[in-house]
């Protein structure tokens, strides 16, 4: 049997040589290299093209610059003048921080709590409301605009009985922010709730203990413990508020006061589509806070996703 196993399994059990482990690196890192250079050499012409002149644009190609880098007639700001102050990009990229912070701190901030009481307080039905919690995340936001933007500006009526009154929250932020803040809730507390319930019971039994109420428990324990969780939460509802043309459509609506970011570029694609140097300025002033943020959080974002998955 010895012999059998020695013959089946050696080939297998034969520990891996050192020029064949730094090989298997080589060739991950290298693959890793190869997507991310296919990822960044687009992005890196627009970047270019939004620093070039428009007759340089209509003339030669981006990587022409690389010849001529020193030469100040190769670059201009002027792009990014132009669709900041008289295309209203300024505006727009204001109204789109006063739709998406608040839109990101408010489900964070709801999330927070109800992910503890899921894990640590014991209620009737907790289970269950929170499997409806978490079956939520499946309903489309599309199928909900309409009836959203009734509620708006008529309320909701059960039988001829008012159950929601008329709040006139079409065309405000208000409106914007409930609707993210619904829609954000079930993931937010689905990520939270699986990170706090990781964490030891033996420390809530501590807190207990020492007689910590649940509101301190949470706020001095729980939260300064949870920020990789809540920041990498935030990352995902900071970009899909920012990124969010819909949304901000329907209950916003295009006026130059209240449009955000992705309206206003969708508009200088329609009115200026052939001017490629105003396109690609209004692309990455678009694009400025986003990678702002994931990069200046990106450390919090594995940590907050992978946490919880696996306890001991």
């Amino acid at each position: 049997m010895s012999v059998a196993y020695e013959i089946g399994m050696g080939e297998e059990a034969r520990p891996k040589t050192l020029m064949e482990r730094i090989l298997d690196r080589w060739l991950v890192k290298l693959i890793v290299v190869i997507i991310a250079v296919l990822w960044l050499v687009p992005t890196a012409g627009l970047l270019v093209s939004s620093f070039r002149p428009a007759d340089a644009i209509t003339t030669s190609g981006w990587w022409t610059v690389f010849d001529k880098l020193a030469d100040s007639r190769t670059w201009t700001i002027e792009n990014y003048r132009q669709v900041m102050n008289a295309d209203g990009m300024g505006n727009a990229f204001l109204n789109s921080l006063a739709v998406t912070i608040p839109a990101t701190v408010i489900p964070i901030t709801i999330a927070a709590f109800a992910a503890y009481a899921f894990a640590w307080m014991d209620f009737r039905g907790r289970q269950v409301l929170f499997v409806v919690v978490v079956g939520l995340m499946v309903v489309p936001l599309q199928m909900a605009l309409i009836p959203l933007l009734k509620i708006y500006t008529g309320g909701a009526n059960a039988f001829g009985i008012p159950i929601i009154p008329d709040l006139d929250l079409s065309g405000t932020y208000m409106g914007v922010w409930l609707a993210h803040t619904g829609f954000g809730l079930p993931l937010a507390i689905y990520l939270l709730r699986n990170y706090i319930g990781s964490l030891p019971a033996s420390m809530m039994e501590s807190a207990s203990i020492d007689g910590a109420s649940h509101f301190q428990t949470f706020i001095r324990l729980v939260v300064p413990i949870s920020v990789p969780a809540i920041a990498s939460f935030a990352i995902f509802q900071f970009l899909w508020v920012w990124n969010d043309f819909l949304v901000a459509l329907v209950f916003l609506g295009g006026t130059p006061d209240v449009s955000v970011v992705t309206i206003k570029l969708a508009e200088l694609v329609g009115s200026r589509g052939q001017d490629w140097q105003v396109l690609t300025a209004g692309a990455f002033v678009t694009m400025i806070l986003p990678l702002t943020v994931f990069f200046g959080l990106q450390r919090f974002f594995v940590r907050g996703l992978t946490a919880g998955s696996v306890k001991g």
